[in-house]
């Protein structure tokens, strides 16, 4: 019989340790170590693994003998996803992807396998059976023939059939259902985790096929499982969104193959995930006529500009004290703001309910909007509207002065682009900047008051 030995891991960082305690000497969480059954032979470990029949002595090569390969980036057919991968799927590399429940992570990645139909692919579930994917993919509308699936959690299994079938592109859904024979605890324990996402990466790099892994997250927000996952693994995306709301951000967190800074945006339709080219149409509604409360700033996601709806309410509180309630920024940012207008515009919010909200469902945490949201409250203020064709971008100073923005030709080509007639920008980017190049008028501010006198 194959030796057992038993050991204790954290369930925050997966640090083992020989006994329990009660504090984890490594992320310093309390109460965090649990009791698991692992099996360390030898013997038994290498027997029945990927590749074993082709295992190689590894040598060490100086640096400068080793011939530098540049493999062509595979295209999925999602346009979104290329662009957060950083300009297409590296083979053999190994990406994480995490997301809320019922967000849409499993009908993404069944609906890029099914339009990639010049590649094999292997769609791996723990989770659902055979019949469910299959009512799935009849609701996307897509047939693809080479799309192979398979309702298994041992990875013995998933690469006997790996062997079989030799696919081009590997989806499992999810790493927290698996389980290897080599670890005697349930699915989804830190063990688990570590050793499945270990063998998955070895495979893809012995191998040059793309892994895609789908995963959970805990209440908190963090990926489920150690945070040696997130290490293992060379991409980890985060699946962003309202489930109230209809667009999808996919971000990126980690990416040895490309930028950090991009992401790609969705919108939940019948047939699936529909991707968004251009965002900026779509977060904008269209007005008939102008509305009191309402500006749209050009803020930047990642390196995509887009252009959003601030919306503002301010009524006269009437139940004791003034509610303050924020969806999509940061409430403290309000806060601050409020107290710039309250001391340096002698505006009294302080007996006033404010709701400020930003269309679509989204979060943003660029503090360039903050102009925008200066205008939409005293938009609301005075209850009068501003024009639908101007935009505005700046960051508001606790002086009441509007700081320099990064990226502005990007922000006034974006609003250029969609016909916007105004931009009001800080009087500091003014500095440099090839105004022949753009339709719009530009006009330069450097404090609150300017733009108060300009629009109210």
């Amino acid at each position: 019989m194959a030796k057992i030995k038993t050991a204790f891991f954290c369930q925050q960082c997966g640090h083992e340790a020989p006994k329990w305690a009660g504090k984890c000497p490594t992320c310093g969480a309390w109460n965090s170590f649990v009791e698991e059954v692992v099996q360390r032979d030898d013997k038994v470990k290498t027997a029945g693994t990927w590749n074993d029949e082709n295992k190689e002595t590894k040598k060490a090569h100086r640096l400068d003998d080793i011939v530098q390969v540049n493999e062509a980036r595979m295209l999925s057919p999602d346009a979104e996803l290329n662009r957060v991968l950083g300009g297409g799927l590296v083979a053999g590399s190994v990406i994480l992807v995490a997301g809320e429940p019922g967000i849409g992570k499993s009908t993404l990645f069944l609906q890029v396998a099914l339009r990639w139909n010049n590649i094999t692919s292997l769609y791996v579930s723990g989770e659902e059976s055979a019949q469910q994917i299959k009512l799935r993919a009849e609701r996307l509308g897509i047939h693809n023939k080479n799309l192979y699936l398979l309702t298994a959690t041992d990875t013995s299994t998933i690469f006997q059939e790996v062997k079989r079938i030799s696919p081009q592109m590997l989806i499992i859904d999810s790493i927290q259902t698996l389980e290897s024979p080599f670890v005697e605890s349930a699915a989804g324990s830190v063990s688990q985790v570590r050793e499945c996402a270990a063998e998955l990466q070895r495979f893809a790099k012995t191998s040059n096929i793309p892994v895609f892994i789908i995963g959970h997250i805990t209440k908190e927000g963090s990926i489920a499982g150690p945070k040696v996952l997130e290490h293992i693994v060379d991409t980890v995306l985060q699946f962003e969104g309202d489930r109230h709301y209809a667009y999808r951000i996919l971000r990126t967190l980690k990416n040895r193959f490309g930028s950090t800074s991009e992401l790609g945006i969705y919108e939940m339709v019948a047939q699936g995930m529909r991707p968004v080219s251009n965002p900026s149409e779509i977060l904008l509604s269209q007005h008939d006529e102008p509305l009191s409360g309402i500006a749209i700033a050009a803020t930047m996601e990642g390196m995509r500009p887009l252009m959003i709806e601030v919306q503002a309410l301010v009524t006269q509180a009437v139940y004791g004290n003034p509610q303050r309630t924020v969806s999509g920024l940061d409430p403290r940012r309000m806060q601050l703001i409020l107290a710039v207008l309250e001391k340096r515009g002698g505006f009294h919010f302080g007996a006033k309910d404010v709701f400020v909200n930003i269309a679509g469902g989204l979060k943003i945490e660029d503090p360039s909007i903050e102009l925008a949201l200066v205008c939409a409250l005293l938009s609301s203020y005075e209850d009068k509207a501003l024009p639908n064709n101007i935009c505005l971008v700046g960051e508001i100073g606790l002086s009441g002065e509007i700081r320099a923005i990064n990226r502005i030709d990007q922000r006034i080509a974006e609003a250029d682009k969609l016909g916007m007639d105004v931009i009001f920008i800080p009087k500091a980017n003014a500095k440099g900047l090839d105004t022949k190049n753009f339709k719009i008028e530009i006009k330069t501010v450097n404090k609150v008051e300017d733009v108060y006198k300009m629009l109210f």
